[in-house]
């Protein structure tokens, strides 16, 4: 019948906008993707607000298994897919939408907050953003630079660069400021292209949109700064325009 896939927002259940929670509240199903990002309070929230039960949607159902789910379901009924932060910043969720079209199937699309645009608290101005990077974990055999290479192009180009940070599906948290630093540093240790040192100006942020944390500083001090729990994101400032300075020197440490 139809698929409603709706952002939800950044920090809780109250986040969802009221004609997502519409949708929400007559969908025959409900789905929550559980993969590239965690809201701040747990899926039995959204149940009691929704009055729906929620079924988790990982990765591998998402990407492989949609059709025998999500979009079965929703060819006779009605399915809202539901996606902390706004839906359509993540190309497996333009896949869905496509995949559901080519059925035939109904979509509809409930935009809400993502972090590409909640960094405006910050005050560095969105439009001087340059490309996302991703930061992932380490592993044996899989050690990306890619980020140190984003941040090197957008400096060149004289752009803000936000990195997105890895998230550990296990323990349903994000990788630290903290950890991206360790991370970033050891590829300096190896590159010495003099992007990431101790001494550059950076922007830790925790939980935007919610009871948010921001720090600015030199990577020297930021370190050592506890940021909590919750979503966290790294943001590396080319040159600043005197207003972005000033607004930035609220969270100066």
């Amino acid at each position: 019948m139809a698929l409603n896939i709706i952002g939800i927002g950044l920090n809780d259940e109250k986040d969802i906008t009221l004609k997502g929670l519409e949708l929400v509240k007559k969908s025959d199903a409900v789905y929550l993707e559980s993969y590239t990002a965690f809201l701040n309070c747990n899926a039995e929230k959204l149940e009691k607000l929704y009055g729906k039960k929620i079924i988790l949607a990982d990765r591998e159902l998402v990407e492989q298994r949609a059709e025998e789910t999500i979009l079965k379901d929703a060819k006779s009924k009605e399915v809202s897919f539901i996606v902390v932060g706004d839906p359509m910043s993540a190309t497996t969720h333009i896949d869905l939408m496509l995949r559901a079209k080519e059925l035939g199937i109904k979509v509809n699309i409930v935009n809400n907050a993502s972090v590409l645009t909640a960094v405006g608290i910050t005050g560095l101005q969105l439009y001087k953003f340059g490309r996302t990077a991703s930061l992932p974990y380490p592993q044996e055999n899989f050690k990306p630079e890619s980020a140190y290479d984003i941040i090197m192009s957008n400096l060149k180009n004289n752009l803000h660069t936000l990195i997105l940070l890895d998230l550990n599906l296990k323990e349903k948290s994000s990788m630290s400021v903290n950890e991206a630093i360790k991370i970033l540093l050891a590829i300096e240790e190896k590159r010495k292209e003099k992007i990431f040192t101790k001494e550059t100006l950076i922007v830790g942020c925790a939980r935007l949109g919610g009871d948010y944390k921001i720090k600015f500083g030199k990577v020297k001090k930021l370190e050592k700064e506890d940021f909590g729990k919750g979503m966290q994101c790294l943001i590396i400032p080319s040159k600043m325009h005197f207003k972005e300075e000033e607004a930035l020197g609220l969270y100066r440490i």
